[in-house]
């Protein structure tokens, strides 16, 4: 990792890994960090492949090639799994983090994109962007990964974007562009919505949740951060961001929202507990994808224009 520093408070830049050069169109997607392995995923959707990241070296380690359009990444660590979905080619794939495994796919629906998981039941879902140039409707296909097998497809109401799940209360929540909402799928009755949240602001994106305080954070394109409450669907606040944001990761130790926002290239910093912005941090335009390592509280964004990862620590 080439280091540098800068700044006493807030993120602190200390350098870029850099990364496989870019075969083709697409840049960056969702990462996910698997703390005790110490590894971090990151969709490399323009080289259909996913790259990893050793976190204690902060240096490159490998590719793993072969996922068309990958788009999503997920770890699940108290089951040692990772999933991608593969936009490209309609399918999400299974590998053991830990074994290094050839990942196992299965065809799921129309452009997969958001993943969600619920490793006490052994179900996968998967939201599908759907293709509007084709009568294939976005969807949630529902996976049992113990027989690695669909078990329910779902028809939805608008263009996926992110899930989580909730393991509290085993709720799934996917995010909906248009229609503004956010759809709630219960694990114990897989195939169908059990009720919706509206979402105040325009074309929600990107999704977390603390299970701990009970509240979902929602980014929008609008340039607009809601926070509700996944119990009620009571929308609690809404917050400007300094653009049209994607990908969002919640540090629960430090209260802290990290919102990624390609255009022009910023990484707002949300004070939750206060909220309040508590700072920008310039990344690189285009880069609208960030991974967050809990244990280490560094929070990592990808540069497609130089294709490397910028890595950051919050000490505050």
């Amino acid at each position: 990792m080439n280091t540098t520093t800068s700044g006493a408070t807030g993120l602190r830049h200390v350098g870029f890994i850099d990364l496989p050069e870019h075969t083709g169109q697409g840049g960056f997607d969702h990462a996910d960090v698997h703390k005790g392995n110490r590894v971090l995923y990151v969709a490399h959707t323009a080289n259909d492949a996913l790259d990893l990241i050793d976190l204690d070296t902060a240096r490159y380690l490998r590719s793993i090639s072969g996922l068309k359009g990958v788009a999503g990444a997920l770890v699940s660590e108290s089951d040692d799994r990772v999933f991608t979905s593969n936009r490209g080619e309609d399918t999400v794939s299974m590998f053991s983090a830990r074994s290094g495994e050839k990942p196992s796919k299965i065809v799921v629906g129309t452009r997969p994109n958001g993943l969600a998981y619920d490793p006490t039941r052994g179900l996968l879902l998967c939201a599908n962007v759907g293709d509007p140039a084709v009568p294939a409707p976005p969807s949630l296909t529902m996976v049992d990964v113990t027989d690695w097998s669909v078990i329910a497809t779902v028809p939805v109401s608008g263009r996926t974007r992110w899930a989580v799940h909730d393991p509290e209360t085993g709720n799934f929540f996917v995010n909906i562009a248009d229609p503004p909402e956010i759809l709630v799928v219960d694990a114990r009755r897989p195939e169908s919505v059990s009720s919706r949240i509206a979402v105040p602001a325009r074309g929600p994106h990107g999704l977390d949740l603390d299970p701990k305080d009970r509240r979902l954070y929602c980014a929008c394109d609008e340039g607009v951060l809601v926070s509700i409450d996944p119990d009620s669907g009571t929308v609690q606040g809404a917050l400007e961001l300094s653009g049209a944001p994607d990908v969002i990761f919640l540090n629960h130790n430090r209260t802290r929202l990290y919102v990624a926002i390609g255009d022009p290239g910023i990484i707002d910093v949300i004070d939750v507990a206060h909220w309040r912005k508590a700072e920008s941090v310039t990344t690189e335009p285009g880069a609208h994808t960030l991974a967050f390592d809990g244990k280490a509280e560094r929070v990592y964004a990808f540069l497609p224009q130089s294709h490397r990862a910028s890595v950051y620590h919050d000490p505050t």
